[in-house]
């Protein structure tokens, strides 16, 4: 058997242009994009499924995580909240958050977080019918694999797809995969999470009466604790959910064999247990199911700055938005720009689950509504210049606020 393969060396035709390329199309490649399209630059949103909303809508993670502290206060503004709202345009599935959108007291607001649960295909559609109106070119069934850097740029990014592997010219790049792939490629310092994920595959079914969410498997909720209940004690994480699916079996995220294995483990599981709720209920029929992997937290970038859990309540200089802990109240964090780019690639900036955190506050800041504080950080800050390390953050922070963003606590 062979081990291993002389590739020859071959021209990559440039395919396309583009100001700012967002690899990954979850919460944080949608929210960077918006941002970038949205102050003028041509942007190019690259993704590998087809679809947009990542493990919000095709992971069936279908619940936006808290806007607030849980003490009453907001903290997510822009589009952390101008997404939460379009979530649920056309309707919502549960968890209705009255005392935010219905003008609730302070006391209400205190007592229920700023949480919704939406319908996932629904946001899915909406989300891409916002981009192109903003003007984003979206360009779906494709994979970074490599990127070319000089002199600490990225110059183009190396792309497949069924037109074979191409490459786009680009001015700056955001890293929204989820697994610091682009960093990963580009020479950026990123650290591994060595403690693993764990197996889960959320889906839908009909019980013969309506349609209900099955948390198979713990990828985004936490077992009911008294710190994430309302006044009446009451969790906001009420939908049927399990613990992992295999507390023996845990994966990177990050390597392509491992990771077929993993879906592959929890489909069956899944398919077992669709099979036994069919023998009590000949009614029972699923509906959809996550087509995409439960990754949590697999590689990030090792940025200028490490956000601590002792970053709570703490001010940051270069704050660019802040956020809540979706699974307990009190603490309020201000994310740093420094979290998002690195000294080593200077046009490269990472959002949503890649950027640089310790291993606890990567738990806090994994969710949507940081996704999308990040992201929208980064796609503003994309639009003011390619050099990362040489940002304005006073201008930046200006043109956040502006835009409905709330900086510090």
């Amino acid at each position: 058997m062979l081990k291993s393969l002389n590739e020859p060396g071959r021209e990559i035709p440039i395919r396309a242009e583009t100001e700012v390329l967002v690899a990954g199309a979850g919460m944080a490649g949608v929210s960077a994009a918006l941002a970038a399209a949205r102050h003028g630059k041509k942007v190019m949103l690259v993704e590998r499924e087809f679809a947009l909303g990542g493990m919000a809508t095709l992971g069936l993670i279908t619940i936006y995580l808290p806007l607030c502290d849980g003490m009453g206060h907001q903290l997510v503004f822009g589009q952390g909240e101008e997404l939460l709202r379009l979530s649920i345009k056309y309707g919502y599935e549960g968890k209705y958050p009255a005392a935010w959108l219905d003008g609730g007291s302070e006391e209400e607001r205190k007592s229920q977080r700023f949480m919704v649960q939406f319908n996932p295909q629904l946001f899915a559609l909406t989300l891409e019918e916002l981009l192109l109106s903003a003007g984003v070119d979206i360009l779906y069934g494709t994979v970074v694999t490599d990127t070319v850097v000089e002199d600490g740029f990225i110059k183009a990014v190396v792309v497949e797809n069924k037109s074979g592997r191409t490459a786009i010219a680009v001015e700056s790049v955001i890293d929204c995969t989820g697994d610091a792939d682009i960093c990963h490629y580009s020479g950026a310092p990123t650290v591994l999470n060595e403690t693993g994920n764990g197996l889960a595959s959320w889906y839908y079914y009909y019980d013969g009466s309506e349609v209900r969410l099955k948390m198979f498997g713990l990828a985004d909720v936490v077992p009911d604790r008294k710190d994430s209940a309302d006044a009446n004690g009451n969790s906001p994480f009420t939908a049927e959910k399990t613990a992992c699916l295999d507390q023996s079996f845990r994966f990177s995220g990050v390597d392509g064999y491992e990771l077929s294995r993993a879906v592959l483990t929890a489909h069956r599981k899944m398919f077992d247990d669709i099979l036994a709720q069919k023998e009590t209920n000949p009614a029972f029929v699923p509906v959809t199911m996550s087509t995409i992997p439960l990754v949590r937290m697999s590689r990030r970038i090792a940025g200028l700055y490490t956000m601590e859990e002792s970053d709570d309540h703490v001010r940051l200089p270069d704050s660019v938005g802040m956020t809540g802990d979706w699974c307990k109240r009190g603490p309020a964090y201000e994310i740093p720009f420094g979290a998002l780019h690195c000294a080593e690639v200077r046009n490269l900036l990472a959002a949503g689950r890649a950027i640089s955190t310790s291993l606890a506050m990567w738990n806090v800041t994994r969710v949507i509504p940081p996704c999308v504080v990040s992201g929208q950080a980064a796609g503003t800050a994309a639009a003011l210049g390619n050099d990362f390390m040489q940002t304005d953050i006073a201008r930046l922070q200006r043109v956040l606020e502006a835009d409905g963003v709330k900086l510090h606590l």
